[in-house]
């Protein structure tokens, strides 16, 4: 798969019908330079396939914890070498296990191992995303300096209007932009690229 010279930006799916709406988004990210690694949790890869998003970043997509590493864990590696990690959409599923520090997936289990910025995109019913349970997570996650990028409001999956849906592509490609440092990372990084091709 071709190497991108941009910084290096995960994007982590979970098991949400707006899934499919992180494809844009992967794929205007990949076209302007950076090197995105995308991991799937199981439920996600029931609306989306990982094939979809390895056409998309030029990059193999992590789908468990359990594939033959070297010395060093791939979750562990990803989140050393990355400049952001944005999991979008996020499920309230998710939410909870960020808040508690529980992770069971290659998503939560390489948040943990993060030490980049870290930006959660929720989507979900209004009904759910209205819950004292969700309100509180997201509280716990906002303290910890996690950046959260509201849904908006609109027409849902369920047919009836609200907040809940996941937040515009451009919403989103902006705020990974500002958290990993670009433009000017990028920018150094094209440069650099374009001096030896």
């Amino acid at each position: 798969m071709t190497a991108r010279p941009g910084p290096a930006v995960l994007v982590g799916v979970t098991g949400s019908i707006a899934a499919f709406r992180t494809c844009d988004l992967v794929s205007r990210l990949s076209k302007e330079g950076f090197r995105v690694t995308v991991l799937m949790t199981r439920a996600a890869r029931r609306f989306v396939t990982p094939l979809t998003f390895e056409t998309l970043s030029h990059h193999k997509v992590v789908t468990s914890l359990w594939t033959p590493q070297t010395d060093d864990p791939e979750h562990v590696a990803l989140a050393r070498e990355a400049a952001c990690y944005a999991i979008t959409p996020a499920t309230a599923n998710c939410l909870a296990k960020l808040a508690l520090g529980l992770a069971d997936d290659a998503v939560t289990t390489t948040a943990l191992a993060a030490r980049c910025p870290l930006i959660v995109a929720p989507a979900m019913n209004s009904r759910m995303w209205e819950h004292p349970a969700v309100t509180t997570n997201l509280a716990t996650l906002r303290s910890r300096g996690t950046v959260i990028v509201k849904p908006e409001e609109g027409i849902l999956a369920c047919g009836t209007f609200g907040p809940g849906k996941l937040a515009s592509s451009d919403t989103l490609y902006a705020a990974i932009v500002k958290a990993a440092g670009a433009p000017k990372k990028l920018s150094a990084a094209l440069s650099e690229h374009s001096k030896k091709v």
